[in-house]
């Protein structure tokens, strides 16, 4: 029996085809995550991405079928970039959740205020962009924040007090509460100071840890 040789890739300047179309694939959402954040998903093209990535229209479509699918990957990567700070900023407080609470609302909004063009993606253009509602990306994006959220509550009166339905009502209702502050703090491009932004996200969570430290 004969055996075949595995084909092997061809290399082009030491990279192999499946590295460069992985080069590509980088720099079109780097270029994504550039040019939506600076001029908004709807003032955008396939062309003006490609333009920033400089790379012909071929090789975005070698990787996206449309400019929506670009689009819903920097946002999914931007929201992971986003999470990935809060989760760090809160992990010294474990034991500590009202100054948990604190840390992680600090760290989303230090992480908006640095980085305008993820804040403009995020907060902005993904509400507006069908796409990602039709294949329910908002509403998971929502989801993975509540189930960020639902740890730090059972540590409060109000897991006893409750019951399971409940608690996740309202844990997705803080989630609301503090994404409609930081879009309207985005929209407004970022004219409130950050330690008022944070004030006023944090008012419905105090009486929470009040009440678990009577």
């Amino acid at each position: 029996m004969t055996m075949t040789k595995p084909i092997k890739e061809r290399s082009f300047k030491g990279l192999s085809p499946s590295e460069r179309k992985t080069i590509r694939y980088e720099k079109l959402i780097q270029a994504g995550i550039k040019i939506y954040g600076t001029r908004g998903f709807f003032a955008t093209t396939v062309k003006d991405i490609c333009l920033e990535a400089q790379l012909t229209e071929r090789y975005f479509y070698e990787s996206f079928k449309k400019s929506e699918q670009l689009f819903q990957t920097v946002f999914l990567q931007l929201i992971d970039e986003l999470q990935n700070n809060i989760k760090n900023a809160s992990i010294p407080y474990t034991h500590q959740p009202q100054k948990m609470i604190e840390a992680s609302l600090d760290a989303l909004l230090t992480t908006l205020y640095n980085n305008p063009n993820m804040a403009r993606i995020i907060y902005i253009d993904a509400i507006l962009v069908q796409e990602l509602h039709k294949q329910s990306t908002i509403q998971e994006t929502m989801a993975r924040f509540d189930r960020m959220l639902h740890p730090l509550l059972i540590t409060t009166n109000l897991n006893n007090e409750r019951n399971k339905h409940e608690v996740s009502l309202i844990t997705s209702g803080l989630n609301g509460y503090v994404t409609q502050i930081a879009i309207l703090w985005v929209m407004n491009n970022f004219q409130q100071p950050k330690a008022t932004v944070l004030s006023a996200c944090l008012c419905p969570f105090l009486p929470l840890f009040n009440e678990n430290s009577n």
